[in-house]
């Protein structure tokens, strides 16, 4: 019983996979392993899901490199995250090492690292220049590690705002 109803039925997982995987970049950029894990999620069969990826791989829908790229540059202009940071976002999006290491390089290589710690340091005490105390240097600390910044960068930036006895 092979017709022409067989044979649609057979295709519409395979069209509607494509169709979902559309519908989920047409809201915002994700990368093929965020577009596989949510094509899963929905109910697809992993062959369909396959066919749906490797069409929206070639029509250039999805783009590791472009999603790593909009991380990065959105990690850093907007939410003002260290390097150390934007990796590891870049990375939980299932974006390979070499492409992250890639995005990173070319955000980066135009941005000055040190003066994105000092904004953070600067939002984080509220226009006051110097820190009050080993309290709030720790704090300090552990805040601009937490953001991504390099531990030997984040103490330089701390030491200069110390109070000067």
């Amino acid at each position: 019983m092979t017709g022409p109803k067989t044979e649609a039925r057979s295709l519409k997982p395979k069209v509607s996979a494509y169709v979902d995987g559309l519908k989920m970049l047409g809201r915002r950029e994700l990368s093929e392993a965020q577009v596989r894990r949510r094509l899963a999620r929905k109910g697809h069969d992993a062959n369909a899901v396959d066919i749906a990826i490797e069409r929206l791989r070639a029509e250039r829908a999805i783009d590791d490199v472009r999603v790593a790229e909009a991380i990065a540059h959105t990690e850093t202009a907007v939410r003002r995250h260290g390097r150390l940071r934007v990796k590891r976002q870049i990375e939980q999006a299932g974006i390979a090492p070499a492409t992250a290491r890639g995005a990173l390089d070319l955000v980066f290589g135009v941005l000055d690292e040190e003066a994105l710690l000092e904004a953070a340091l600067d939002k984080r005490l509220r226009g006051r220049n110097c820190l009050a105390d080993q309290a709030e240097f720790l704090r300090m600390f552990r805040y601009l590690v937490g953001q991504g910044f390099e531990p030997e960068r984040a103490i330089a930036a701390l030491k200069r705002r110390k109070p000067r006895a």
